[in-house]
């Protein structure tokens, strides 16, 4: 054999791989995506988070507007008498509803007739739609698990503390209100008008309920919940039980206040100034607590 040939045979014996450099790249190909998932996905949850941001303030834009064409906020929910109970049982039109003019989604809007009730079997098409700015990305469901009503990731506050949903709410969205802003005693900047909470497939109410399924109150927020089961019609034996806000954001949840303002609350936030919060008229000295 030739010096030449000796030589190359030489050379393409060191360019080969051993099967343990190819498993030791292949670990540490491993170990440098297993690190790198992490941030990936904090950067879509970051997203997700200013997605759902933004979301809310669009629906605290369309309450403003539907405040300066009637002067008065939306009702929460609209229904002969009270309290409201959380079952498909009634007229039950919520502020959502209310809303659907002021969001484009007029389509809809004219294919639901309020005088019949949310659970009319005419109501069904519009009430089974997913419209997406009723939905947090951070949430996994955007229908029942029938396909029958659309959910929504954003409830109004009906209440400062746990109460069935009533005339007499101090919230700014109950049953039947009209709310003014000269209503407010406390400023419209510290007083929370919408928030998160985590709905899903089991619920069979929807947006367009004026129930729980809309509506919710700054009892405190829920910081650990399983994947289902968090927004399921109320039993018989709580059909009077509305519930807080939370969120799978992690640690915070998305509000918009009566000024417009969106804010994230930490999950750690005082009861007692989260229930402020919810209140229209306590006459407390919120200053910059939260």
């Amino acid at each position: 054999m030739s010096h030449l040939s000796q030589t190359h045979l030489k050379i393409s014996r060191r360019s080969a791989f051993t099967l343990v450099e190819l498993l030791v790249v292949v670990a540490i190909i491993g170990i440098l995506i297993g690190m790198l998932l992490p941030a990936v996905q904090q950067v879509r949850e970051a997203a997700r988070r200013v997605s759902c941001s933004n979301n809310i303030a669009q629906l605290g834009i369309a309450l403003h507007n539907y405040e300066f064409g009637h002067e008065h906020l939306p009702p929460g929910v609209i229904n002969p008498t009270g309290p409201i109970l959380s079952q498909p049982i009634g007229q039950h039109v919520s502020f959502l509803v209310e809303l659907l003019p002021y969001i484009e989604q007029t389509g809809i809007a004219n294919r639901f007739d309020k005088s019949l009730g949310t659970y009319a079997p005419a109501n069904a098409p519009a009430c089974e739609q997913s419209i997406s700015l009723y939905l947090c990305p951070s949430n996994y469901y955007s229908r029942s698990f029938d396909g029958t009503v659309g959910l929504t990731s954003y409830a109004g506050c009906h209440n400062s503390t746990e109460a069935p949903i009533d005339i007499d709410n101090d919230g700014l969205l109950f049953l039947n209100s009209e709310i003014r802003y000269s209503d407010i005693h406390d400023g419209s900047s510290n007083t929370i008008l919408i928030g998160e909470f985590l709905s899903d497939e089991s619920s069979v109410l929807g947006w367009a309920s004026g129930t729980r399924a809309s509506l919710r109150n700054t009892s405190p927020i829920v910081t650990i919940a399983p994947r289902a089961g968090i927004a399921a019609t109320a039993t018989a034996t709580n059909l009077k039980e509305v519930g807080g806000f939370s969120s799978r954001h992690p640690s915070i949840t998305n509000f918009c206040f009566a000024d417009g303002r969106v804010s994230s609350i930490s999950d750690n936030i005082d009861p007692i100034v989260f229930q402020n919060l919810g209140n229209r008229s306590d006459g407390a000295m919120m200053g910059e607590s939260y």
